[in-house]
């Protein structure tokens, strides 16, 4: 569970919220929300958590409704487990749970849903932010993943989504490992991994309405900067930053920069209602 820090204007709120995948069975689903205002809801990655949003998130909560969205990956099964049930389950979360649109904030594979989200349901999201999202150009590891890695691997492969590795977590990598030593966790990484791969989405993100923020790490190798450029010729409202010395992971490699970016792109939306 995210470890936010509190204040006493704004205290976290964590919760556990069930939704109903489109296998119909009820997912359960880690949610925490800090701050007011306009909302705001973060995506993680396959192997993601809230609390690696926790940086970035404690710059922006004075400014925005702040929900982090953790989604039991590597439990989904049937139909759910797959880019289209993912983006389902989070559909019917945002309908649920808000009353009106957000920006939605997703890195990597939560980046892939916030563009489905803004192709498919546009009345879901008024905006998106997106830090290495996977749907145009991804370099894979798929070929090489093991059914049951060794800590060694995943340690190599996870320090592949940071420039500097120094920012690497080890809980994470102990994490990850104990995950993917289950069979089924496993092979859940590999269906969600593929399913991603083949939803290539270059013919469908000219359909994008929504002011885009593209918030990517210069040194990138998992989703290249050439991605950036295909995402900026098909959306037509797109603002790039470019993160400097930075990876796949800009939330947690970068996030005071990450925070201003996020910020910046908040003010400019402002100033248009003016």
């Amino acid at each position: 569970m995210a470890t936010l820090p509190t204040n006493t204007m704004q205290a976290t709120v964590a919760k556990t919220v069930m939704v109903s995948g489109l296998g119909g069975l009820p997912v359960r689903a880690n949610v925490v929300e800090v701050g007011s205002g306009l909302p705001v809801v973060f995506l993680h990655g396959l192997v993601g958590l809230n609390d690696h949003w926790d940086e970035v998130v404690h710059r922006v909560r004075h400014t925005r409704r702040c929900i982090l969205l953790q989604l039991p990956l590597l439990d989904l099964e049937g139909d759910d487990c797959s880019i289209e049930g993912a983006t389902e389950l989070t559909a019917r979360f945002l309908k649920s749970y808000l009353n009106e649109p957000a920006t939605l904030v997703g890195n990597s594979f939560g980046g892939h849903v916030a563009l489905r989200l803004a192709i498919e349901r546009r009345d879901l999201v008024s905006g998106l932010i997106l830090a290495g999202a996977s749907g145009l150009n991804e370099r894979t590891t798929i070929r090489e993943v093991q059914i049951r890695p060794s800590r060694e691997w995943l340690e190599e492969k996870i320090g592949e989504l940071f420039h500097d590795r120094s920012k690497m977590n080890p809980a994470d990598v102990d994490r990850a490992f104990a995950e993917l030593s289950s069979r089924g966790h496993a092979r859940a990484m590999v269906k969600l991994s593929r399913s991603a791969r083949r939803n290539h989405l270059g013919d469908a993100i000219h359909k994008i309405s929504a002011p885009t923020l593209l918030l990517w790490g210069k040194q990138d190798v998992v989703t290249p900067p050439d991605a950036v450029v295909e995402f900026t010729s098909k959306i037509r409202d797109t603002k790039v930053v470019w993160l400097e010395q930075c990876g796949h992971a800009p939330m947690i490699e970068c996030p005071e920069p990450f925070a201003a970016g996020m910020l910046e792109f908040f003010a400019e939306l402002e100033a248009r209602k003016r």
